[in-house]
């Protein structure tokens, strides 16, 4: 570890998403949420590459916020793949119960892209990190009873990760924290090449 690095205890989230907020806490770091001007469409099949659309998403939304508080932005971007299509939120209940029996007993895979801007140097960073996730068979009561709970209405594939989801997941293959949302090793390392530490 680079000692002459600066301790870096505060960053920017170009996101809503408590889980990001979340992981970026678990670092140790005060966490300020700000909006951006991107708007986020759903993916077509004109898009290229799922995880190219991903980083491209991440890097927008980290270009699109304001340039403002804290010294690092970051951003982040994650999309569900199966059969080649990918699943974005769900807009609805019936919407995300659809998705749910599409991933049910099968493996899917998740690409996290993020975006990162050093306000002080104005370097950046930015990459993609995937993972393999294979689903338990789920019947419909199953999937109803967890689209209930309400969990699946705002997250990438109808499922998150980190709550009631992993009752839905047999097995991961790659960055865990990627289909939380948020590859945590690898913005670790970005801040390292920036000349921060975090501890």
């Amino acid at each position: 570890m680079n000692n002459g690095a600066r301790l870096l205890t505060e960053a920017a989230l170009a996101s809503r998403s408590p889980r990001r907020k979340q992981l970026l806490e678990s670092l140790g770091l005060r966490v300020a949420v700000i909006g951006n001007a991107f708007e986020e469409l759903p993916y077509r099949p004109g898009d290229g590459e799922p995880r190219d659309y991903a980083l491209a998403a991440a890097r927008s939304k980290a270009a699109a916020a304001p340039n403002e508080g804290p010294p690092v932005l970051v951003a982040a971007d994650t999309c569900v793949v199966v059969d080649g299509a990918v699943l974005g939120k769900p807009r609805d209940a019936a919407e995300a119960e659809r998705m749910l029996h599409v991933l049910a007993g099968r493996e899917h895979v998740v690409h996290t892209g993020f975006a990162l801007i050093d306000r002080t140097s104005r370097a950046t960073a930015s990459g993609v990190e995937s993972a393999r996730v294979t689903f338990e068979p789920l019947d419909d009561d199953a999937i109803a009873r967890y689209v209930a709970s309400g969990e699946p209405l705002d997250k990438a594939g109808a499922y998150g990760i980190q709550g009631l989801g992993a009752l839905l997941v047999a097995s991961i293959v790659g960055d865990f924290y990627a289909v939380m949302g948020l590859p945590i090793a690898r913005i670790g390392q970005a801040l390292a090449r920036f000349g921060y530490r975090l501890f």
